[in-house]
């Protein structure tokens, strides 16, 4: 199915989780953020949140520096 991920269409798999969507990108569930259709999804949610068609999705790591 068809997802926008950071503005660029992105096929995912029918059921795909939050947390499955950032494993299969290779992202760590350590300091990152989710938008899903302009709502911030709850980290203690990315397990239970499944992906639908056409859902806008946005992905903020966050990267410590001085």
């Amino acid at each position: 199915m068809k997802i926008t991920l950071n503005g660029e269409a992105h096929e995912v798999e029918s059921g795909t989780t939050v947390t499955a969507l950032l494993g299969a990108l290779k992202i760590p569930l350590v300091k990152v953020a989710v938008e899903r259709n302009l709502c911030i999804v709850p980290q203690s949610t990315f397990d239970e949140v499944i992906l639908q068609e056409g859902d806008r999705i946005e992905i903020v790591r966050f990267i410590g520096g001085g």
